[in-house]
């Protein structure tokens, strides 16, 4: 093992005790693969499960598994109209399994997400039986302060480039606190404990996944 896997162990370590104080199930996977397990060990075959708009469970590999195990998926990406796609979105609230990634996760385990029409949010707060996140510790922050200043600052700009849309950040890749009808940063969710205990499930990833 060399010393960055060991660091990252240890922090993934450091992370599952402080989100099991806040009552989340949480694990620590070294890689994709080990993470990719993990979620479909996690779910029992025959299990419903959607997700949110997630580049890091797409690229990885793990909505590809998901396709190809005894799973009930709904997958908004093979939505042929945006009426089929609002469907989805509206059918992931009674679905066994929502799956998503983060903006921004503290050391002390606050989980920091910004989205622009909002279901991911609001399924991560309520509806699904259970919703499991993937993070790789690259979105590890030293406190919630700077979590929201990565969602703010890192992930908005850069998700903003896969979109036809006007805003600042899409065409200088900064924030600038924007008021445009194309605005992506539209709510942001602050996720403290896991209510009811352990509905929140997160599986870190040592990798640098996502963005």
């Amino acid at each position: 093992m060399d010393i960055i896997e060991s660091r990252n162990r240890m922090l993934g370590q450091t992370l599952v005790k402080n989100l099991e104080r806040r009552h989340f199930e949480a694990y620590y996977c070294p890689t994709s693969q080990d993470a990719i397990a993990r979620v479909k060990q996690l779910m029992p075959a025959g299990s419903s499960v959607t997700w949110g708009g997630s580049e890091t469970i797409r690229r990885m590999g793990l909505t590809e598994a998901l396709h190809e195990a005894d799973y009930k998926v709904l997958d908004r990406d093979q939505a042929e109209t945006r009426e089929e796609q609002l469907d989805i979105y509206r059918k992931a609230f009674s679905c066994d399994y929502y799956l998503s990634s983060a903006n921004a996760i503290s050391e002390d385990g606050v989980i920091v997400n910004i989205d622009g029409n909002g279901n991911r949010v609001a399924a991560i707060t309520w509806g699904p039986t259970h919703v499991i996140f993937v993070i790789g510790l690259n979105k590890v922050t030293k406190d919630v302060e700077s979590a929201l200043a990565r969602a703010r600052g890192t992930a908005s700009p850069i998700n903003a480039q896969r979109f036809d849309i006007d805003t600042p950040c899409r065409k200088d890749g900064v924030c600038h606190n924007c008021k445009s009808e194309d605005c992506i940063c539209t709510c942001i969710h602050f996720l403290r404990h896991s209510r009811p205990a352990r509905r929140h499930i997160v599986v870190l990833v040592g990798e640098e996944l996502g963005y």
